[in-house]
């Protein structure tokens, strides 16, 4: 049998980090990129065009077995159409929605009785939930975008003006955040990951830890189940993220990701399997591999875009200084706030590795220069 050829809609730094897991199979991998320096482009065969162009995706699709997302911006419409080509495409269109439309995510959270907070469809009027509260739009948003905080009835209807249709959702109290990543194949073998921590700053991810430190393995084992029934639940085919808000042992669904996601950057070194190769394996119906860790701990701190442009340079420095460090590089331009690449650190003191961690990032983006 020859090796299946895999292609990835969209070649920003999920496509290119999942090359080298497809690269290490042998699999014949190509993304479907807008520009010719898109991250995953730099690394992979790639064909150029506009994911919502019907016919330029079906084109590109021809030159597939399988067909995946690395992004959730591909139109319902589109993978619809693949579908009725008779393209095998995961996640399926029916389970895509739920990362697509958080209006869908949330009725589906509600149908399989898990804890959602308290919600609502807002078309306008007097909303059902107190101020201040959080008001979403219901597709589009990612790293905080299209995510609100309103504190009053007036910004609300100022922002209902511009927008339309709404999510609002209570505004939760909660201890920290958490994501757990979950793998499931279409004939339902299905696997998670410890569950992270996820550090937020202006609803960007800046850091995570696996596992989350001091977690009962009573909230452990929850948050795991209620990822493994939302990836039966939704019939994913794939990686997920399913992120989490925690209160005491409680937890509330926020958000899911259906696709490989920043919260399991990780596992590449800190798995026996990563999220990348993990979601290749799923979208083959390969046997799914082994997610127990590789150390007691492994952190990842995402390098944003700051004063420094060369991110080759400080290498010098953190290598010497740190040689367990691990660097990813994404081939993106340096902008301030972007997501340029990660470093992870596994070991056992956390201490250690958090502050190890904390200073390449720092060190990197500008914020140092020690």
């Amino acid at each position: 049998m020859s090796f299946p050829r895999v292609g990835v809609i969209g070649a920003g730094q999920l496509a290119r980090m999942m090359a080298v897991p497809a690269n290490d199979l042998g699999l014949d991998f190509k993304v479907f990129a807008a520009i010719p320096n898109d991250s995953a482009a730099q690394v992979a065969h790639f064909v150029l065009g506009d994911y919502s162009n019907v016919e330029s995706v079906l084109a590109f699709a021809k030159e597939c077995d399988v067909l995946t997302f690395e992004h959730e911006l591909v139109p319902q419409s589109v993978i619809k159409a693949l579908e009725a080509a008779g393209v095998k495409v995961y996640p399926r269109s029916e389970s895509f929605t739920y990362s697509q439309d958080k209006l869908e995510m949330r009725k589906k959270i509600a149908e399989l009785n898990l804890p959602n907070p308290k919600w609502q469809k807002y078309d306008g009027g007097k909303p059902q939930l107190e101020f201040p509260l959080i008001a979403k739009l219901p597709a589009g948003g990612y790293d905080g975008r299209g995510v609100f905080v309103i504190q009053t009835p007036s910004e609300l209807a100022e922002l209902h003006k511009k927008t339309g249709t709404l999510l609002l959702e209570e505004k939760l109290a909660f201890d920290y955040e958490i994501a757990v990543m979950v793998a499931r194949s279409p004939h339902n073998q299905a696997a998670t990951w410890p569950a992270t921590l996820t550090i937020q700053s202006d609803g960007i991810c800046t850091s995570t830890v696996t596992p989350i430190p001091d977690i009962t393995d009573s909230l452990s084992a929850k948050v795991q189940a209620a990822a493994l029934e939302i990836a039966l639940g939704i019939s994913l085919v794939g990686v997920m993220a399913v992120e989490m808000f925690i209160i005491g042992e409680n937890f509330y669904i926020n958000e899911l990701a259906l696709r490989p996601h920043n919260s399991g950057h990780w596992s590449i070194e800190g798995s026996e399997t990563s999220q990348f190769e993990q979601h290749l394996r799923a979208i083959l119906d390969l046997p799914l591999g082994s997610t127990a860790m590789r150390s007691k701990y492994a952190v990842m701190g995402n390098v944003l875009g700051g004063e420094k442009s060369d991110m080759y340079r400080p290498y010098l420095h953190l290598m010497a200084r740190t040689p367990g460090l691990k660097f990813h590089q994404y081939g993106k331009e340096v902008k301030p706030g972007r997501k340029i690449g990660h470093v992870t650190m596994c070991g056992e003191n956390l201490l250690q590795l958090q502050q190890e961690v904390a200073h390449a990032v720092d060190y990197m983006n500008g914020v140092i220069d020690e």
